[in-house]
């Protein structure tokens, strides 16, 4: 029997400074909800844009010999 380990996937997504915090909020509990996404890092710059980097587990599947 052969143990996977699971690698991973990744998304980064930009915010402009003028998306509030609850269309952002909105958007990553929607992605995580329905596509499995978690989140990894988020960086806000000091001109008001975000930078959020999300995460999920992608699991090769390998034909038995």
């Amino acid at each position: 029997m052969t143990r996977l380990e699971p690698t991973w996937e990744f998304w980064e997504i930009l915010f402009s400074r003028d998306s509030d915090r609850e269309e952002t909020r909105e958007f990553l509990t929607f992605k995580a909800d329905r596509g499995r996404w978690e989140l990894d890092r988020t960086r806000i710059y000091r001109d008001g844009r975000k930078k959020v980097r999300l995460r999920r587990k992608v699991y090769r599947i390998e034909k038995a010999m």
